[in-house]
């Protein structure tokens, strides 16, 4: 058996059926509210959904492609540290929306 690596000598990771590897987005630090308030990331408001950024997908995600952005529940998530960075592993069932320049039917909002 000849294990394929790279040149630092890691190996490579593919996703398996349904599961979605996402890289969560940075910028859900303080918000600013439509009024101009400005809400810290410590406040406490109800359950918030997050964004992040699909990074791999195993064969049987049908909807979701590397470089969407997804929305999905921080209670359906399980956390996996690869190479010193924490990532996202979900089932493609557990995001909530997409967002990409691909998608053909929209409700009228953008990112």
């Amino acid at each position: 058996m000849v294990e394929k690596t790279t040149e630092d000598g890691k190996l490579p990771i593919m996703m398996l059926h349904d599961r979605v590897l996402v890289k969560v987005s940075t910028e859900d630090g303080d918000r600013r509210s439509a009024g101009g308030i400005l809400i810290p990331a410590t406040a406490q408001v109800a359950k918030r959904l997050l964004w992040g950024t699909v990074l791999a997908a195993g064969p049987n995600a049908r909807n979701v492609k590397v470089d969407d952005r997804v929305l999905f529940a921080p209670e359906d998530q399980h956390e996996v540290e690869i190479h010193a960075e924490t990532y996202i592993l979900l089932r493609e069932r557990d995001i909530h929306a997409i967002a990409a320049e691909r998608v053909e039917v929209s409700t009228g909002l953008y990112l």
